[in-house]
C-alpha cells in the first residue's frame, strides 16, 4: 500500500500537508478490511518501479524525485533502495535551498525545496501570473503557458523555477553522487516547458558542477502502483 508522507515501522510518522503525525495506518487498514497489508511512501514505490522497469534500470547509483504536491524521493546505492535505520530518509523536499526570507513550510522550517519546486508550487504561481481561476486543470495550465510565452513575468518565473530546481539537484549530486536522477510526478507533463530548459541550465553550468544524467520518469502515474507490489 502506497501512502504520502514519512513511513517507518508500519506507521506514517508525518504527513505535513495534512497535519498528521504517528498515524498507525497499517493497523487501521488491517482492522478495517481484515486483511494483512504493508505500507510504503508513494515516492519510494514509484522509485522502485522506475529502478526495476523504467528510467533508472540501467543505473546502480540513482535518485528518483517525485515532483507533485510536494517533493518525495528515493535513493538507490549499488542497486538497492537506501533504507536508513531511524527514518525512511530521502526527504529531499525538505532540504532548505533559501534560508533568508524563505517561504514557510508545513514541516516547520523555511525555504524548503518543495516550496519552490513542487509542481503544486509551480502551478499555483503560474495561475497567479496569468490570472487563471483556482480550479484550472493541469492540461489547461500547460496550454495557457504555451500561449503566453511572450509574457515577460511568466518567462522570468520559469527561469527562477529552473534556477531553484538546479540548486536542489546540485545539492543532491554533491551528497549522493548518483549516476542518474529521474524526475517524476506531474513534472513529466511539462517536458517542453521545464525539462528542456533544465537541460540547457545543466549545460550552461557544466564547468562548475558535473551533473549526472537527468532523465524523465517513464512509467507515468502508474509508477507508484507498480512499485507498491514490488
Amino acid at each position: 500500500m502506497l501512502v504520502h508522507g514519512e513511513v517507518k515501522e508500519e506507521k506514517v510518522k508525518n504527513i505535513y500537508n495534512l497535519g498528521l503525525k504517528e498515524l498507525p495506518l497499517k493497523q487501521m487498514v488491517e482492522e478495517f478490511y481484515q486483511v494483512e497489508v504493508s505500507i510504503r511512501n508513494d515516492a519510494k514505490c514509484a522509485g522502485l518501479a522506475e529502478k526495476k522497469y523504467g528510467s533508472l534500470q540501467n543505473y546502480e547509483d540513482a535518485v528518483f524525485l517525485c515532483l507533485g504536491t510536494g517533493i518525495g524521493g528515493a535513493t538507490f546505492l549499488k542497486g538497492e533502495l537506501l533504507k536508513p535505520h531511524k527514518n525512511a530518509g530521502s526527504e529531499y523536499g525538505h532540504m532548505v535551498i533559501q534560508k533568508e526570507s524563505g517561504i514557510p513550510c508545513k514541516c516547520g522550517r523555511t525555504g524548503c525545496f518543495e516550496k519552490y519546486c513542487s509542481m503544486q508550487a509551480f502551478k499555483e504561481n503560474v495561475k497567479k501570473i496569468l490570472n487563471l481561476p483556482a480550479t484550472t486543470e493541469a492540461k489547461e495550465i500547460v496550454e495557457q503557458i504555451m500561449e503566453n510565452r511572450q509574457k515577460e513575468e511568466l518567462e522570468q518565473y520559469i527561469e527562477k523555477y529552473i534556477d531553484d530546481l538546479y540548486i536542489g539537484l546540485a545539492n543532491i549530486v554533491k551528497i549522493i553522487e548518483p549516476q542518474a536522477i529521474s524526475l517524476g510526478g506531474s513534472f513529466v507533463y511539462y517536458k517542453d516547458i521545464l525539462y528542456t530548459k533544465l537541460l540547457e541550465k545543466v549545460e550552461q553550468e557544466k564547468n562548475l558542477i558535473e551533473m549526472p544524467k537527468i532523465v524523465l520518469a517513464s512509467l507515468g502515474n502508474d509508477a507508484g502502483m507498480i512499485g507498491a507490489v514490488l
